[in-house]
């Protein structure tokens, strides 16, 4: 028995519109509730609203198409100022009553002005028996616009004295849209987020045709039951599917395995997902690279030497400005001399190693340097002599403005300025593989 029924649409369109949208049978349902027949006047605005990849413009675009429903679909973070957004809803208008004919340039300065053409283009297009959808995606945009345009659009029906309903998809609760002045309110509803068994439900539709539904549903259910805790967006989801399929054919392929053994396909899918979990939304590599990666058995980080998240783009005398202090923050002063100083003699480090230093300086945080310790340290790792030039001062400023290094205490000491190294010991380290140099033959903890 169908979910959806409405004695203003055909049950063929309503069964094909059902089979496109699952597990959203019941907001498809109140929609068409709300949008009743084609002639009926509906609500002035409709605000829908839920977290990412919950469906909520998949669902109105496909409604609004499949029951072949006139309307205008606009994307506010694409059209984001108040002009662009007003003429390309006149644009689409006028674009679509008229299909042979070109479309001549709109021009909308104002509010006034749009409500005069949007009548016009209604009229033309011969709308006044049915109702227009005007869908405003990621609406949380306008609220960076004019003040007056959000109340506009909540009741352009009332404005226009036309057969119109402004659909408005946001990811944030109204509550956060309304004005302090007070506006129309608009209807609300909320789109929830997917279940694991809607998840499982929608992934599984999407099974290659040369393997068995039940043999793809077993790997969809492997991979939600890795990735669900820390990703449920469906989108990703499905990118995460259609990249680490092949791999978990592999066993199938090579005749190792039947499509039942669920065991053997399981142990050879489980190292490849774990390297999948640490690139979840990152994309620091392509589709094709990541499966060049599986293929050859590498790791994400080995290609091009570097991860994205741990390597930043720095001059040169930069990096060796954070490596010195990086090392003035989690070395004692007194290894200095043991560090730094060609003729130090031989000094082990029990010798000078107290009781409180028995823990590792990683583990207690970076110590503040002053700045005489920085450049110190500076001209004793760069191989080239490095005048203490205003760049060199402006770079360390420069750091510091990126946070990778802070300040501590006040700029009126007499002593000088005071700084704390922030980044951690992987990002110095790829830092440090820039410039050839071997960070941890100099850090006292690596001793």
């Amino acid at each position: 028995m169908p979910n959806l029924e409405h004695p203003a649409y055909p049950a063929s369109d309503l069964l094909h519109l059902e089979s496109l949208v699952p597990c959203r049978e019941p907001q498809v349902s109140m929609l068409l509730s709300i949008f009743g027949e084609r002639q009926q006047f509906s609500f002035p605005s409709i605000f829908i609203y839920g977290h990412t990849s919950s469906g909520k413009t998949y669902v109105m675009q496909t409604l609004l198409t499949t029951l072949q429903l006139p309307h205008v679909f606009v994307n506010c973070m694409e059209y984001f100022t108040s002009r662009l957004l007003l003429e390309e809803i006149l644009i689409q208008l006028q674009s679509s009553s008229s299909d042979t004919e070109q479309a001549c340039p709109v021009h909308c300065d104002t509010l006034n002005d749009f409500v005069r053409l949007f009548k016009q283009a209604v009229a033309s297009r011969e709308l006044q028996d049915q109702t227009l959808y005007i869908v405003l995606d990621r609406a949380e945009q306008l609220r960076e616009m004019e003040a007056n345009i959000l109340p506009a659009f909540l009741r352009l029906q009332e404005l226009t004295d036309r057969n119109v309903t402004v659909v408005l998809l946001s990811e944030i609760v109204w509550e956060l849209f309304r004005p302090n002045v007070g506006c129309f309110e608009p209807f609300t509803m909320y789109f929830p987020d997917y279940s694991i068994g809607h998840l499982q439900k929608i992934l599984s539709q999407n099974h290659p045709p040369e393997y068995s539904a039940d043999f793809y549903s077993a790997y969809i259910n492997i991979l939600l039951g890795v990735f669900y805790m820390v990703c449920r967006d469906l989108k990703e989801l499905q990118h995460l599917a259609a990249l680490n399929f092949a791999k978990y054919c592999e066993p199938v392929v090579r005749g190792e395995a039947n499509e039942r053994d669920t065991r053997k396909l399981w142990k050879n899918i489980e190292p490849h997902l774990k390297k999948a979990m640490q690139t979840v939304y990152l994309r620091e590599i392509s589709s094709s690279q990541w499966e060049r990666l599986q293929h050859d058995g590498g790791e994400p980080g080995q290609l091009k030497g570097l991860s994205a998240h741990t390597h930043v783009e720095l001059p040169y005398y930069s990096k060796f400005l954070l490596i010195a202090a990086y090392l003035a923050s989690y070395n004692p002063v007194r290894t200095d001399k043991r560090f730094f100083l060609k003729h130090h003699g031989k000094i082990r480090k029990t010798n000078f190693m107290k009781k409180h230093e028995k823990t590792s300086n990683h583990l207690l945080g970076p110590k503040p340097f002053p700045l005489d310790r920085l450049l110190a340290i500076l001209y004793s790792i760069v191989d080239n002599r490095v005048a203490p030039t205003a760049n060199i001062f402006s770079q360390i400023t420069s750091l510091v403005t990126l946070q990778l290094l802070s300040m501590v205490g006040q700029n009126d000491q007499l002593d000088g300025p005071r700084y704390k190294c922030t980044v951690s010991l992987d990002f110095i380290r790829a830092i440090a593989r820039t410039v050839n140099f071997d960070i941890i033959k100099y850090l006292y903890d690596f001793l």
